[in-house]
């Protein structure tokens, strides 16, 4: 494996499972110190002691995206731990809300504005900051394929997800001349823990999903953290403002 972000120090929010633990262990398996982001702290915890145990650079600290404090402490983590920021990834989010829209009250919406479109506010309003202090760096906010489409059922996460690549292409626009991009990632289905116990609880729901992929099957996490490893190096140095997908086609139909 290439050794891209030796030196280099890369946060990563929604650490503690799924795609933001194969990009945390992907970039530290690369050569990077990691500072790992999660609310589930014993998770958290385990994802930065097995990096570690491999010989990689790591620290947890537990977060809630929703509040703008934790993430000031997680950013600064990177600071107190390694000295600096280079890269980061806005992951953490989550469905939580779902029905008909009539059906879903205010408290559900702002709930699930304030995890998935604010957090990555708070993760943007920190992080550029340091990365500017460093000389320039990459961000990439996970956006998933309903940054781009919509479905039925989801309006609240739709509405963030869409929020998430506006919010992306404003700050890359803001921060181009100080050397920092900032990118969105649209996913399609990703096989995991979060997966299985939503949409692949059943055989069913699995293959309802699958076959919404025109590629016939969900992704690895580790095929989304190559992609994700690529845009938070300097080989995608060209790349900013920029909705990039890995979807299996969900998103040509």
């Amino acid at each position: 494996m290439s050794q891209r972000f030796t030196d280099r120090v890369v946060l990563v929010t929604g650490a503690s499972s799924g795609i933001g633990r194969a990009v945390a262990e992907r970039v530290a398996d690369e050569g990077a110190a990691v500072v790992l982001g999660a609310r589930g702290a014993e998770a958290g915890e385990a994802v930065a002691a097995g990096i570690r145990d491999r010989g990689g650079r790591a620290v947890f600290v537990p977060t809630d995206v929703t509040v703008d404090a934790d993430v000031a402490r997680l950013t600064a983590a990177a600071l107190d731990e390694f000295g600096r920021l280079d890269a980061a990834f806005n992951n953490a989010g989550a469905v939580t809300a779902f029905g008909d829209l009539p059906t879903i009250g205010t408290d559900a919406w702002r709930a699930e504005l304030d995890l998935n479109l604010t957090g990555v506010f708070h993760g943007l309003r920190h992080q550029i900051p340091a990365l500017r202090a460093g000389g320039g760096g990459a961000i990439l906010n996970n956006a998933s394929n309903l940054g781009v489409v919509g479905m039925a059922e989801v309006a609240p996460y739709v509405a963030a997800k869409h929020g998430v690549v506006g919010l992306t292409r404003a700050a890359a626009l803001e921060t181009a001349a100080s050397g920092v991009r900032v990118n969105a990632l649209v996913s399609g289905a990703v096989d995991t823990p979060a997966f299985r116990a939503s949409m692949g609880a059943t055989p069913e729901g699995e293959a309802a999903v699958t076959a919404l992929h025109p590629l016939g099957r969900i992704a690895a996490p580790g095929e989304i953290a190559a992609l994700c490893a690529f845009l938070l190096s300097d080989e995608a140095s060209f790349v900013t403002g920029a909705a990039v997908t890995a979807d299996g086609g969900f998103t040509a139909r």
